[in-house]
């Protein structure tokens, strides 16, 4: 029959393979060793430790420790702090290039991120704890410590100097501020020796700086009283000393907020402030980096866990026990009429035009609590069950066609489990080795910790039913005369499109004017950007799961518990 896959026309009783997942765990570790390769540079070793904070909370940070730091030799020390929503390799672009000048770099995970316990925005956000821990460091200079804190993480390291204002020598706020709404207030002496790195399309410049345009920072009253100017801060000019700790300098990389990340002028900004202000560092030029190998490294990562994924679903529906799952995939459409393109557009649409209200909703009207401790898996699990239930009903309007086959489902929840299991197994084998996840930038899949098993047991069954919905949706649109690689294509754009097109919009405006046109919510509009590469995973797997089983079962429930996991392992916890 044209357009079915060869192997399913063979029938399901062949042997299991294993050679994707063979494939793609000899990606993982290469990407992985890669990683750890590039954060290993120079003789630095990296640690993944744990400490107790206030009250007994658990902080969790990774320890860069340049060969140069001994107890007999101390080495400047810089305390790396992530923003909102991130965890603490979020930070590892700038906790690689300072390691490679000779400091030694925490890189903290925020209370309520990551691996620390506590809830987010507690304990200053982690801050104190994090200084008070790496002060005490013997193999650490105490005279000469750096603060440095990526958006919320800027707060952090605000809140450490408050705590311990005699113990740090110099500061570096990436795309963060001083004062209103959760920091200390800024002044021409406090914080000591700061310098600013704040990206000309920053989403977050009303908040921070109390400007519409983040290409108007300079002129920010609350900026020039901290710079102690009232003229407008010029870029890259030094202002006051670093010898008496008023030193002040701006620098405004061509990125965005979440770009910082990625951002080698930003990396390099900030490099170049501490080897001004602190003694004792190995000098080396800001151009001179390679933190972007290690970001390819642990991208490489994420393509073998997808194939992992894939490769022990295919292994195991070949398995006798999973018989009964496994069917011809018969594909409900003729050819691509009036209606299918109605339905394409419903399905790619209809995302992306919930996505601000019903995450707009969520804030308002469902605050963190015990019983929902995330606020932004609640309000991704908000947006998949109302973008679901419109969709049923649209679709049953529509006379949506339905699966021909429809697996089993105790079998079908056991092999979704036992495939998600495969990748995680792959996961926690690297984080083992390594001391890595799979990520590239801000899209990570994360190990979970217990505490993460738990909150996940409330999102899941809500969350695996929206994207057993998106499943079937899939499902309904495949195309009879369609090769394969043509209908993979169909299912990502058909998730995707409709956030690429508002994306596309949002970040053009922005380039050309400075305007942020979303800026009535700039988080979720940094959020929305994982939604392309997350939904484009959903689509592979969703596809190719159907096309083995005949039905939308399989791949819904392992999409499901995938999105679960990703998303609350990678978020904050209030709750």
């Amino acid at each position: 029959m044209p357009g079915i896959d060869e192997d399913i026309a063979q029938g399901m009783a062949s042997r299991p393979r294993w050679w994707l997942i063979l494939a793609g765990l000899v990606i993982i570790l290469a990407g992985a060793f890669l990683a750890q390769l590039v954060r290993t540079t120079d003789g630095t070793t990296v640690r993944d430790i744990r400490f107790a904070g206030t009250n007994g909370t658990v902080m969790s940070a990774l320890l860069y420790v340049p060969k140069n730091a001994t107890p007999a030799t101390p080495a400047p020390g810089i305390l790396a702090v992530h923003g909102y929503i991130n965890s603490r390799e979020t930070q590892d672009g700038f906790a690689i290039e300072f390691a490679r000048r000779g400091y030694v770099v925490l890189a903290l995970d925020q209370t309520g991120h990551g691996y620390s316990g506590g809830a987010a925005f507690s304990n200053g956000f982690g801050g104190p704890d994090g200084l008070r821990y790496l002060s005490s460091l013997p193999i650490v200079d105490s005279d000469q410590i750096g603060l440095e804190g990526h958006s919320m993480g800027g707060w952090t390291v605000l809140a450490a100097a408050a705590a311990m204002p005699d113990v740090y020598a110099s500061m570096v706020l990436v795309g963060s501020s001083t004062g209103a709404p959760y920091a200390q207030e800024g002044s021409t002496t406090r914080p000591r020796n700061l310098a600013l790195v704040f990206s000309r399309y920053d989403e977050f410049s009303k908040l921070m700086w109390g400007v519409d345009r983040a290409l108007d920072v300079p002129t920010s009253v609350k900026l020039q009283a901290v710079f102690g100017t009232e003229a407008p801060v010029v870029a890259k000019r030094l202002y006051g000393t670093i010898a008496e700790g008023t030193a002040r300098k701006l620098y405004q990389p061509s990125t965005t907020h979440p770009g910082d990340h990625l951002s080698t002028a930003a990396i390099g900004d900030a490099a170049e402030w501490f080897a001004a202000t602190l003694k004792g560092g190995t000098p080396r030029p800001r151009s001179d980096q390679v933190w972007y190998w290690k970001e390819a490294g642990t991208g490489i990562g994420l393509v073998g866990f997808i194939m992992i994924v894939l490769g022990a679903f295919d292994a195991l529906v070949r398995l006798p026990f999973f018989a009964s799952v496994g069917a011809a995939a018969i594909p409900a459409a003729e050819q691509r009429n009036r209606g299918w393109w109605r339905g394409f557009a419903l399905n790619t649409g209809l995302p992306a035009l919930l996505f601000f209200p019903t995450f707009l909703a969520a804030f308002i009207l469902l605050p963190a609590s015990k019983w929902l401790p995330q606020a932004v898996t609640t309000q991704i699990t908000l947006w998949a069950l109302v973008g679901a239930g419109v969709s049923l009903v649209l679709g049953r309007l529509m006379k949506r066609p339905a699966d021909t086959h429809q697996s089993d489902w105790p079998k079908s929840i056991l092999l979704a489990g036992a495939t998600v299991a495969a990748g995680y197994a792959a996961l926690w084998l690297t984080d083992r080795l390594f001391h890595t996840d799979f990520r590239l930038w801000v899209v990570a899949i994360k190990l979970p910790s217990l505490r993460h098993l738990v909150i996940a047991a409330i999102y899941v069954v809500p969350l695996t039913l929206a994207f057993l919905v998106t499943a079937r949706s899939l499902a309904s649109a495949t195309v009879r005369s369609d090769s394969a690689r043509l209908r993979y294509l169909a299912a990502v754009l058909m998730l995707t499109s409709g956030f690429m097109v508002m994306l596309g919009v949002i970040y053009a405006v922005l380039f050309m004017t400075g305007v942020l046109i979303t800026s009535f919510d700039p988080l979720s509009t940094v959020i929305a950007l994982q939604f392309v590469p997350v939904l484009a995973a959903v689509a592979i797997i969703a596809t190719f799961t159907w096309q083995r089983t005949g039905s939308h079962r399989a791949g819904g429930l392992i999409t499901g518990l995938l999105v679960t996991l990703y998303a609350v392992a990678g978020t904050a916890t209030q709750g």
